[in-house]
């Protein structure tokens, strides 16, 4: 089954379909990690994009019941070099072709990937329809030109539990803002004795504090953070009153609700192998992260927030720390899935907040 994927410059790449037989228009991006295709699919902060992965063999172990961290893929499409039809893991139970298929999610391979991402790299994400079956490039060129979807708050809308759940245990009682939350940040938690409430993006500041809980949670998510005031108002309301530690989308919400401002990265920061330097300390950890955006450290107005990481690879800021309020953020991911763990102990960080505040 043929398939293209053309970007909104024009440029058309051919290959091979797999998955499911369709068209999808999304944002095209690159993710740079050798493992963890499965977590990188069901990952809800690619909603809305075409994902390219730049190791060249994808599928290899193939699908598992345990790896998921959403319970759909909210990408809009896949791209790969080459896939494997028959993956050889103790754990797999389907293929990734099977997958995408049953979710509905276009797949094309034989593609030259590093020419893609080289071309990615150079101009930036862009638009781009990906497309299976039969089709006509000149009317799917067209078609390409059409407003970006992906940069309003429906993303964050889209993605996010519809109810609150509980994960309960005996420690400390964490309330999760969900703007598109992976499942081991909850899981993280819980394993470190956390009962944790897990809520929709649009739970109120007086409803979250009515739960009178030892601290709160802002996690990851799609879009443009300043597409969702009704968050960043939210945890202004927060600040002061609880710990709160936010997570990639929830770290740019932090900043906003502090005054700052956020952009547009050129290509995006999405991969296992970042390195971040802790100012506090001085080491370097190797990260994973997935975002677009950035806070904008020359904008931050509260003299007591402070930049607590930057990216060893292009200086941007990659965390914050209140000085006087129990609140700090980082832009990667501490959960990993997939990643390394070097951040892990940023848990153990909010943990130590919570403490100091129940005293």
């Amino acid at each position: 089954m043929k398939a293209v994927l053309v970007l909104e410059d024009g440029t058309v790449y051919e290959g091979k379909g797999f998955g499911a037989v369709g068209e999808q228009f999304g944002e095209v991006v690159f993710n740079t990690g050798m493992t963890g295709y499965q977590e990188i699919l069901t990952d809800p902060s690619y909603c809305s994009q075409i994902i390219t992965m730049t190791y060249p063999l994808i599928g290899n172990y193939g699908i598992n019941d345990e790896d998921f961290e959403s319970i759909r893929p909210f990408c809009k499409g896949f791209v790969v070099r080459e896939f494997c039809e028959h993956p050889s893991n103790w754990r797999s139970g389907k293929t990734v072709n099977e997958y995408l298929k049953e979710k509905g999610i276009v797949g094309i391979s034989g593609v030259d990937t590093r020419a893609l991402t080289r071309r990615l790299r150079n101009h930036g994400t862009m638009g781009g329809i990906i497309a299976s079956g039969d089709f006509d490039i000149d009317e799917l060129k067209e078609k390409v030109k059409q407003p970006p979807t992906w940069t309003g708050p429906e993303l964050v809308l889209e993605v996010t539990t519809r109810e609150p759940y509980n994960l309960p245990n005996d420690g400390y009682k964490v309330v999760l803002m969900d703007f598109g939350a992976k499942k081991n940040i909850a899981r993280s938690l819980h394993n470190l004795g956390c009962d944790v409430t897990v809520v929709p993006a649009q739970t109120t500041a007086e409803e979250i504090l009515a739960m009178n809980p030892d601290g709160i949670m802002l996690s990851n998510g799609p879009g443009d953070p300043a597409a969702v005031p009704f968050a960043i108002e939210t945890v202004k309301k927060l600040l002061g009153e609880k710990p709160i530690f936010g997570i990639c989308l929830g770290h740019q919400i932090l900043g906003l609700a502090f005054g700052a401002k956020t952009y547009k990265l050129k290509f995006g920061h999405r991969g296992a192998n970042h390195p971040v330097k802790d100012l506090a300390t001085g080491k370097v950890h190797i990260t994973s992260q997935n975002h677009g955006y950035a806070v904008d450290g020359d904008s931050l107005t509260d003299k007591d927030l402070e930049v607590s990481h930057i990216n060893m690879n292009d200086g941007t800021v990659e965390g914050l720390r209140h000085k006087t309020m129990p609140v700090f953020s980082v832009q990667y991911h501490p959960e990993a899935a997939p990643g390394p763990w070097d951040s892990e102990y940023l848990f153990n960080q909010f943990l130590d907040l919570m403490e100091k505040w129940r005293r």
